[in-house]
């Protein structure tokens, strides 16, 4: 049974940082690419970034541009979520997903309050 089990959310302070952490197993992470999603109360789920299997081509939405940084070791079977310069508005519950084989983790709750 696959699985995707989220780390590193919190609560952090305007303009701070967290690092996001998806740990997977039970199938070939190396082939696989990755997204981040969030989902806010009363909001839909959302994409926030996006991995090629390699790491070599990334996508983001417009609105963490410039902020969020996704990146993967396929070694350790791990794709992060650096967020640098958060904003209230990045609060959300935060989703791992593997998009081939339609797989989600739990989630890891990020907060950005003062």
């Amino acid at each position: 049974q696959v699985q995707l089990v989220e780390s590193g959310g919190g609560l952090v302070q305007p303009g701070g940082s967290l690092r996001l952490s998806c740990a997977a197993s039970r199938f070939t992470f190396s082939s696989n690419p990755m997204s981040w999603y969030r989902q806010a109360p009363g909001k839909e789920r959302e994409l926030v970034a996006f991995i090629t299997s390699s790491g070599g081509n990334t996508n983001y939405a417009d609105s963490v541009k410039g902020r969020f940084t996704i990146s993967r070791d396929n070694a350790k079977n791990t794709v992060y979520l650096q967020m640098n310069s958060l904003k209230a508005e990045d609060t959300a519950v935060y989703y791992c997903h593997a998009p081939r084989i339609r797989s989600w983790g739990q989630g890891t709750q990020v907060t950005v309050s003062s």
